[in-house]
């Protein structure tokens, strides 16, 4: 577990356990991977000097707190040179001015006798020569990763002021031969527990509000059927399994019910569900397909695609149901509708000449932009503070998970389990 030190540095999120008891821990021995392409316009330049002590860790805890930074696509990482030095030692900012940094991260890490491990931080403005800061953590060894990663969000939200999400978590869905597998990870793809594993496929992944359930669907009876799981737990409960198929499920923002799509009367049409299951009601009433729904962040209206006009676009109606209006009008096959939680944007999959291409959309302005130059994209979710993606797409043959910025000149592959990795969702920041 970890307990929190005390200190000054503005208020972080504590008592959040990623390793969650339910989920079979796989070991990662492995070096963190992090592959980053392109380049940002205004990049704030932070070095991150190696931690005291982490010399004896298999992962660098400064390796972690960087490569989290830059994948966030606000930060150029500053080379430190090797130099480590603590929380309690001030740095010569001169040097690091020279080095091009405005702000250095510093800390150690140490050995407690009863096998815990007291990780410290400080932050430092290195133009104006201030400290902003500092807090630490004891973690038991398992947990040093989620240390780094609250770190990293500590020094995102004191510089950018907007919350980090590097100590949240993604679920995606991996295949290898016929085996599939539903995975909890930290949001870099690392650290991965599995929550289920089925000869059958597994698909559609999705957070509850609270971040404790999640919902998926399964054809392990050999139809699609919809269930819930509780991560600290493990214990799972049925939600959909009538007649005919049962998908997509998507949770409203209270976490009381969830939209489903279900063939039971017919043709694919939207419902929702309570989220113990039960309390069946019909949203939809059209001719064509509708699937795929969302909820809005204010649960006013619920987003979907639908093929009633003769091609896949997404529509939007209100979550009680009634009069669906058109939301994509750009392209002829708009796919995948995910909505950033502050209600500003939209992402969606669209068909450009063959190819599938991530595309995101300004609700207020209408405009569209294309993210990617890929082919296969699928899947995208935004990360709980609006500010990333992560998506599913195609690299060298092989199906893996990317995140993007919003405006698509950052992307970063995420590590992860062998085998095809699809339909990422990431998890909301914890409660």
């Amino acid at each position: 577990m970890i307990v929190r030190i005390p200190d000054h540095f503005s208020p972080w999120r504590r008592g959040v356990l990623l390793g969650a008891l339910s989920l079979a821990s796989v070991p990662v021995l492995s070096q963190f991977r992090v592959e980053i392409s392109g380049v940002g316009m205004t990049q704030l330049p932070i070095a991150v000097a190696a931690f005291r002590g982490e010399e004896a860790l298999t992962q660098k805890i400064s390796g972690i707190v960087q490569a989290d930074l830059e994948r966030s696509g606000q930060f150029r990482a500053i080379d430190a040179g090797g130099l480590a030095i603590d929380e309690g030692t001030r740095p010569d900012t001169s040097l690091w001015r020279q080095k091009g940094a405005d702000s250095l991260v510093t800390g150690s890490v140490h050995r407690m006798a009863d096998g815990r491990f007291d990780v410290r931080f400080r932050l430092w403005d290195v133009v104006r020569g201030q400290d902003l800061g500092r807090d630490g953590y004891l973690v038991v060894q398992g947990d040093l990763r989620l240390a780094a990663h609250f770190i990293a969000d500590a020094v995102y939200e004191k510089l950018t002021g907007d919350k980090g999400v590097f100590s949240t978590r993604i679920a995606y869905v991996t295949k290898v031969a016929q085996s599939y597998n539903l995975w909890v990870a930290d949001a870099d793809g690392e650290n991965p527990r599995s929550a289920l594993a089925s000869p059958e496929p597994i698909i559609s992944p999705a957070w509850s509000p609270s971040g404790s359930q999640l919902a998926y669907v399964s054809f392990e009876s050999r139809k699609p059927v919809v269930y819930a799981h509780d991560v600290a737990t493990g214990k799972r409960r049925l939600i959909a399994n009538f007649k005919g198929s049962n998908s997509a499920p998507a949770w409203s923002p209270n976490g009381r019910t969830l939209a489903v799509t279900l063939s039971r009367e017919g043709g694919s049409q939207l419902f929702t569900v309570d989220s113990n299951g039960g309390d069946v009601r019909r949203l939809s009433q059209s001719s064509g397909i509708d699937t795929e729904p969302v909820y809005s962040p204010d649960g006013s209206n619920i987003y979907f695609v639908s093929d009633r006009g003769g091609a896949p676009q997404i529509y939007k109606m209100p979550a009680a149901g009634g009069e669906a209006q058109r939301v994509t009008f750009t392209g002829t096959y708009n796919i995948s509708p995910a909505l950033s939680p502050d209600g500003r944007w939209l992402a969606y999959v669209s068909r450009v000449g063959g190819a599938f291409k991530l595309h995101l959309m300004d609700l207020t302005a209408g405009t569209v932009t294309a993210l990617t130059d890929s082919t296969a994209d699928e899947s995208p979710s935004f990360a709980p503070n609006s500010r990333l993606i992560v998506y599913a797409t195609q690299q060298q043959g092989r199906e893996a998970l990317m995140t993007t910025t919003l405006d698509g000149k950052i992307k970063a592959r995420l590590a992860g389990q062998s085998g095809d990795l699809r339909e990422p969702d990431w998890g909301p920041f914890p409660k």
